[in-house]
C-alpha cells in the first residue's frame, strides 16, 4: 500500500457546498476508491461522485480518458451538473436562499500541488466550478465571495451577469414562504415574525449555559433531518489520473 500522499488525487472538485463538508467528502471519496480501486485492479483514471449523477461523471470521464489532467475533468465534470441542474439544486436555476435569490458555490483543489480555488455566494455568474479554477489559476487567493467574486469571474471571461434565478426556484421559494418559512438552518434563535428576523434565545437563565444530553441529541436530530440528496446543494467529484 502506498502512503496517503502519493495516493492523493491529482485533483479534487465540488460545488455548492461550504469548504469544510467539502473535504469531508472528498476524503470519504479518496478512501473508498483506495480501498476499492486502487489496492484491487490498479486501473486508472478513476472518476468518483456523489449521487448518481451519471451524466458529471461521463462527462468528466471523457475528458481523462482523452489525456488532459484531473482538474479538467472534474471542471467538466461539474459544470455538466451545474447546466444540467442536478436534482434541481445544482447549478443556476437550484435552490434559492431566504431572499428567493440564487447564488452559486463551488470549489476545486489540485492533488499534487494543494492549490485551492474556490467563490460562494457568487451572484450573475452561472459558471461557478470555472470559477474556481479562475481563483485557483489566476490568483494567491482561496476564496472570493459575493459581488466580488462575480466580478472578478467576469474581468476573467465568464459570461455575465445573468439572473440565476428560475420559475422553478421561485416556485420553491414561494411555498416555502406559505410554509411559515419552514424547514430552515437556524438554530437557537426566536423569529420576530414566521419568517423572521430571527433573534438569538437566551440561554444563561435558570440553566446557566448548560445543556443536557437529551437537548443535544434534539438539536443534533432536528439538524439531520434537514440533509438529503435533494436539498443540500452539491456534487462532490474526485480524479484520479494516474498513482505515483
Amino acid at each position: 500500500m502506498k502512503d496517503l500522499h502519493s495516493l492523493l488525487p491529482h485533483s479534487m472538485a465540488a460545488t455548492n457546498l461550504n469548504s469544510a463538508s467539502i473535504f469531508l467528502l472528498t476524503f470519504a471519496l479518496l478512501f473508498m476508491v483506495m480501498g476499492h480501486e486502487a489496492s484491487n485492479s490498479g486501473q486508472y483514471p478513476v472518476v468518483v461522485s456523489t449521487w448518481p449523477f451519471l451524466e458529471a461523471v461521463r462527462a468528466a470521464w471523457r475528458v481523462v480518458d482523452n489525456g488532459f489532467s484531473a482538474v479538467d475533468a472534474v471542471v467538466e465534470g461539474c459544470s455538466a451538473c451545474e447546466e444540467l441542474r442536478c436534482d434541481g439544486t445544482v447549478g443556476p436555476g437550484g435552490s434559492p436562499d431566504e431572499n428567493g435569490e440564487t447564488t452559486i458555490d463551488a470549489l476545486v483543489m489540485d492533488g499534487v500541488t494543494m492549490e485551492v480555488g474556490a467563490v460562494a455566494a457568487m451572484r450573475y455568474i452561472k459558471d461557478g466550478i470555472k470559477a474556481a479554477r479562475l481563483v485557483m489559476q489566476y490568483t494567491e487567493h482561496t476564496l472570493l465571495v459575493g459581488e466580488q467574486a462575480a466580478a472578478f469571474a467576469i474581468s476573467m471571461g465568464l459570461p455575465g451577469p445573468t439572473n440565476l434565478s428560475s420559475s422553478e426556484s421561485m416556485d420553491k421559494w414561494t411555498k416555502w414562504k406559505v410554509n411559515h418559512c419552514q424547514p430552515n438552518f437556524w438554530k437557537d434563535v426566536v423569529p420576530v415574525d414566521r419568517c423572521g428576523p430571527y433573534h438569538a434565545k437566551d440561554f444563561l437563565g435558570s440553566s446557566h449555559g448548560t445543556c443536557s444530553k437529551t437537548t443535544l441529541m434534539e438539536n443534533i436530530k432536528s439538524r439531520s433531518s434537514h440533509v438529503g440528496r435533494h436539498n443540500h446543494d452539491t456534487i462532490s467529484m474526485a480524479v484520479f489520473d494516474k498513482v505515483s
